[in-house]
Order: structure tokens, then C-alpha cells, then sequence
């Protein structure tokens, strides 16, 4: 339980309460801790490309209508 941080620079990135499980063997979450926490940019249909809104270190992707419901984002 807690809030994930950028192993860079520690700025605050997503809560444990928007955690999931999902087959990726990476940590899956519905929603950032807040609007700034990452930036975006497209990379492919249905993919935006995420990093730290702080500094900028690459944290993978958000996959839209990916997540737990309907609708949803998978980061």
C-alpha cells in the first residue's frame, strides 16, 4: 500500500488503491495520482508512449480501453 514513485527522480506517479492484476508481468494501473504525474505521447493507435512529469524517464505506455472495465486505461 502506498504511492508509487519515479525511481529517478521520486516524483509521486500512481496509488496501490488504482493497482490491478493483469497478466503483463509489470505493475498495471487504472489512473495516475494526479493530472501531472506523467506525460503522454501518442506512439500508435490505442498506445500513448508515458514518462515521469517531472523529468522525464520513460515509464512505458498507457493502453487505452485496456484496463479492468470498460473504458478504462491500463498504465
Amino acid at each position: 500500500p502506498g504511492i508509487y514513485v519515479c525511481a529517478k527522480c521520486g516524483h509521486e506517479l500512481f496509488s496501490s488503491r488504482a493497482k490491478y492484476e493483469h497478466s503483463s508481468p509489470w505493475p498495471a494501473f487504472t489512473d495516475t495520482l494526479r493530472e501531472d504525474s506523467v506525460a503522454k505521447r501518442k506512439e500508435r493507435p490505442g498506445a500513448l508512449k508515458v514518462s515521469c512529469g517531472k523529468c522525464g524517464n520513460g515509464l512505458g505506455h498507457e493502453f487505452l480501453n485496456d484496463g479492468p472495465k470498460r473504458g478504462q486505461s491500463r498504465f
